[in-house]
């Protein structure tokens, strides 16, 4: 019996073969970084548009609830518009975190860092949805099913939660720590120092609805920094593929 053996030897054994796929040059998307620059913008949108359903702060009403729950009544637009921005802020805050983690993760290998960078964010947006909770029962129609005190209330919850950034502080005071560690440039080190230091302390003490001010600001500019001024990681990213 003859066994016949057949053997392939190409003349290039260094080309790839047919039906071989060829390694594609990867390309990391910054995306995230916009979504961060969308969610810093919307941060400060969501403090202008709380502020403006007002009716518990004038203070020629703020002890009559019936003439809260009547100049509240007449808030519904203001009220929408914060659910809507509110709403988009926090699924902005969750893509950032996500992308915030790849980085970081890419420059730290063993190290919590960018879990709790990409926690805190998280975290916040988690707290800035329950900070919209409410708007379902109170944006159109309130004189007709709601109590006086639950208004008051709800212009309370409303001027207080979504503003409740302190854990984008934990994040700020995460990236500050990576700088540390060489993963980011020294700039975004120092802002993120020093704007994180303001949430954290602005956000433990009584005052924590503050803490969305330096918060938004810091996802703001570390969002800028990542998407136009972070050349030399991109660079190197670029190189090693």
């Amino acid at each position: 019996m003859t066994t016949h053996v057949t053997t392939r030897n190409p003349v290039r054994a260094d080309l790839p073969t047919s039906g071989t796929p060829t390694p594609s040059t990867r390309r990391t998307s910054n995306g995230w970084a916009l979504a961060g620059v969308a969610a810093g913008v919307l941060g400060i949108g969501t403090m202008v548009s709380s502020s403006t359903i007002n009716a518990i702060y004038d203070k020629s009403i703020a002890l009559d609830e019936d003439a809260i729950l009547a100049k509240l009544a007449d808030q519904s637009v203001q009220i929408i518009t914060f659910q809507v921005v509110a709403s988009l802020t926090a699924l902005a805050l969750v893509v950032f975190a996500a992308g915030l983690h790849r980085r970081l993760a890419a420059r730290l290998d063993d190290s919590i860092v960018p879990m709790v960078a990409s926690a805190g964010l998280i975290g916040t947006a988690v707290v800035t949805v329950l900070g919209t909770g409410l708007d379902t029962e109170f944006a159109v129609g309130i004189e007709d099913h709601v109590l006086a005190a639950n208004a008051a209330m709800f212009n309370h919850w409303t001027g207080t939660i979504p503003w409740c950034w302190l854990l984008v502080g934990l994040s700020a005071l995460a990236v500050a720590s990576a700088w540390r560690q060489g993963a980011v440039p020294r700039w975004m080190g120092i802002a993120s120092l020093v704007l994180g230091g303001l949430t954290v302390v602005s956000g433990v003490l009584p005052v924590q609805y503050m803490a969305i001010v330096p918060g938004s600001l810091w996802v703001l500019v570390i969002s800028v920094g990542f998407l136009v001024g972070d050349k030399q990681f991109r660079g190197a990213h670029r190189s090693s593929n």
